[in-house]
């Protein structure tokens, strides 16, 4: 060894990074929930000390993702024009537009009833759903932008496509922290890993604790996922606490040396946050010890529906700990260019017993009523024929469903044309999606801010309004 190798001083700052590598990068991404939530009630607190800025109809969100883009028209639309029409060429002026024809128009093949009170009408591929249709709240106007797959799902996680913003799930960590120490407050279960990868669950420029902590990706089964980096196998832990415990001496006198860093003091709640995980996230991820009742409610040990069964019952249980943002993804199967039949016919059979035994497994535990369940996609597909029997991209139009947590159920809102290609009743973009989840979790979108490069951010941007013919 030369002498320069041997005198070299390692800098604090190196010393603390190698130091802290056996946590990970959960200690970044996973949520202070304590210091957030005093952030937020510091700077937008109303007079009366809740931290809210009015009373919440939910505490929590689970947000069920169909990556890909399921098709309206075939799921929660039915147009029976489309089969009256099938196969003649769409002329632009059937839905407002100049151009002479749009395509070939594609019947549906599927059957259509309503159910339960409120008469929502639910496609033959989900008839385990169909069962809570008194729970549904359905919005078959939405609409956004972008037709390609990673633009629009930056629109649907971060409210826009052209810079790097905060996703959905870090701006309620960010606003309403954690309600659990022991777990973040935005979990993503089987997230994407294109079309916008990290971004889709980032934090950009919110604090980086506010990231949501990724279980697996949507390429794994999630009985093989893991939380990355959280387990140190190289050290027991009564060591890693010894070594945890050198750290934090080491950053709170620097704190005090500082006076105040906020940088600082995340760190320090942080990697807290990081080595309680170890002891609480192993029994929240074993979904076999489940009761034999519970996991044949959401189709475990069947198939198709093990992994997703999995999923929404990790997600069921982070529910009931006080995670306030559960992401749960399918893989990229929706997106149907061809053979859209057989393709749905796959997927629903996929999600819709494990997703009716959420919703059942929610009520019985009485945790429905301040539980937020969102069920969507980045867009919908076209009413018109591609490669004859599929069907493209078609931000312009598509359905998305929303139960518990403050909604009503029982209820259809917005309408589109007659092929389902556009909004003509209530239309509801993207901006008033997110506008109203917060609503429903007690926080104004336009209030809800964070000040970057001297400008005050919000999920919004300068858009969004309250979907309030919606709230229970």
């Amino acid at each position: 060894m030369s002498c320069y190798n041997f005198q070299r001083t390692t800098t604090r700052r190196q010393m603390l990074h190698q130091s802290a590598a056996g946590f990970g990068g959960v200690a970044f991404a996973a949520m202070a929930a304590r210091q957030a939530a005093a952030e937020f009630a510091q700077a937008n607190a109303l007079p009366g000390g809740s931290g809210l800025h009015f009373p919440a109809r939910a505490k929590r969100i689970i947000f069920l993702f169909m990556w890909g883009g399921p098709s309206h028209v075939d799921l929660f639309d039915p147009k029976p024009r489309l089969n009256q029409e099938a196969g003649k060429p769409l002329s632009g002026s059937s839905v407002g537009l100049e151009k002479p024809s749009l395509g070939k128009v594609l019947g549906s093949p599927f059957q259509f009833q309503q159910y339960g009170q409120g008469g929502v009408w639910i496609s033959e591929l989900f008839p385990e759903l169909a069962r809570h249709a008194d729970e549904l709240c359905v919005i078959r106007s939405m609409h956004t932008e972008g037709s390609a797959h990673g633009e629009a799902l930056l629109r649907l996680h971060t409210g826009q496509a052209n810079l790097v913003r905060p996703s959905v799930g870090a701006w309620i960590s960010y606003g309403l922290g954690s309600e659990n120490e022991n777990l973040p407050a935005f979990v993503t279960i089987s997230p994407p890993r294109g079309h916008g990868g990290v971004q889709n669950y980032g934090s950009a420029f919110l604090p980086a604790k506010h990231q949501g902590t990724a279980i697996g990706s949507a390429e794994i089964p999630i009985a093989q996922a893991v939380v990355s980096n959280l387990d140190n196998s190289r050290y027991s832990r009564t060591s890693q606490r010894r070594q945890l415990d050198l750290v934090q001496s080491l950053n709170r006198q620097h704190l005090r040396t500082l006076g105040f860093d906020s940088t600082v003091e995340g760190l320090i709640a942080n990697y807290e946050l990081a080595y309680r995980m170890q002891s609480e996230v192993p029994e929240v991820m074993d979904t076999d010890s489940e009761s034999k009742a519970t996991q044949r409610l959401y189709g475990i040990g069947d198939e198709p529906t093990d992994n997703f069964g999995r999923q929404c019952l990790l997600a069921r249980k982070l529910a009931e700990r006080g995670v306030r943002y559960i992401q749960v993804s399918t893989d990229y199967t929706w997106d149907h260019h061809k053979q859209v039949q057989e393709g749905s016919i796959k997927e629903a059979k996929k999600v819709d017993r494990p997703i009716a035994g959420l919703l059942h497994d929610l009520r019985q535990r009485g945790l429905l009523e301040d539980t937020l369940v969102l069920w969507g996609a980045e867009f919908g597909r076209t009413p018109m024929a591609e490669n004859g029997d599929g069907r493209n991209h078609h931000p312009q139009a598509f359905t998305v469903w929303m139960a518990g947590g403050g909604v009503r159920g029982g209820m259809t809102h917005g309408a589109t044309d007659e092929f389902g290609y556009a909004p003509v009743e209530s239309p509801v973009h993207m901006h008033d999606l997110h506008a109203t989840l917060l609503h429903l979790l007690g926080v104004d979108h336009k209030r809800l801010t964070y000040r970057y490069a001297g400008r005050d951010f919000r999920l919004t941007d300068v858009y969004g309004k309250v979907v309030r013919e919606i709230l229970s």
